[in-house]
């Protein structure tokens, strides 16, 4: 039987934020948030953990996810890209005679997940022939109004002919949103791009996103995330 399978990459060498993976955020792990996502969607015959970390693999068995090897160390630098990480679990999985029909990358860093956008991504990428479906958000500003800073201080728009156009008037732009990726096993393998006309995305509402790079980042996702779980409180 075909199956779904989860990975979530989480090696232990975060420089901007020390242990970023595994810090406590709202009362547990990282990525702990990602696991329980993944496993409570209920559309995982699998979820696992790609790490090269002892203490990562610790917490991600903790929480029900499996991770059946070591990353290696030639993919765990600050320059491997999450294409190549997946490849190399699909690799393992295939190698043990798995038959997969969708993998789905989950970062460990987005506790804004939910179970419902997950489900519905699901059914979106088993339903078309969709190379890779990705949770996206539109930008909050037209970016085709968007300007830039030159070196001597000056600015310039990036699209000048759109100096008159109203906001209105201009396509919305979207932007990825940082917490899934579906994909056939032989886009992730052949290296296909995730931003391209094969794809598709769930959209995501603005308030649900927030990328965590930086301490700045953490700090706003803790005050939004507690914001969000007060809301949920008050309305159950």
């Amino acid at each position: 039987m075909l199956k779904n399978v989860c990975i979530i990459p989480a090696r232990g060498g975060s420089k901007r934020i020390p242990r970023k993976n595994i810090k406590i955020f709202a009362g547990r792990p990282m990525i702990g948030h990602s696991i329980l996502s993944a496993i409570g969607s209920g559309i995982f015959d699998r979820v696992i953990v790609s790490t090269d970390d002892p203490e990562i693999t610790s917490v991600a068995k903790e929480f029900g996810a499996e991770v059946p090897f070591i990353r290696p160390a030639e993919l765990s630098d600050d320059y491997t890209n999450t294409t190549d990480v997946i490849s190399h679990s699909i690799n393992w999985l295939r190698n043990t005679d798995l038959d997969i029909k969708a993998v789905c990358c989950i970062y460990a860093t987005a506790p804004f997940i939910q179970v419902s956008d997950l489900v519905q991504a699901e059914k979106i990428f088993h339903s078309g022939n969709w190379e890779y479906v990705f949770s996206a958000t539109t930008f909050g500003f037209p970016i085709f109004r968007s300007i830039k800073k030159n070196t001597d201080g000056s600015i310039e728009m990036f699209y000048p002919e759109h100096f008159n156009t109203r906001s209105q008037d201009l396509p919305e732009a979207y932007h990825d949103a940082g917490q899934f990726y579906f994909g056939k096993p032989d886009a992730w393998l052949s290296g296909k791009k995730i931003f391209d006309i094969g794809s598709t995305i769930v959209d995501l509402p603005r308030w649900r996103v927030q990328d965590i790079d930086t301490l700045e980042d953490w700090d706003r996702a803790e005050v939004l995330y507690k914001l969000l779980n007060q809301s949920k409180s008050s309305t159950t």
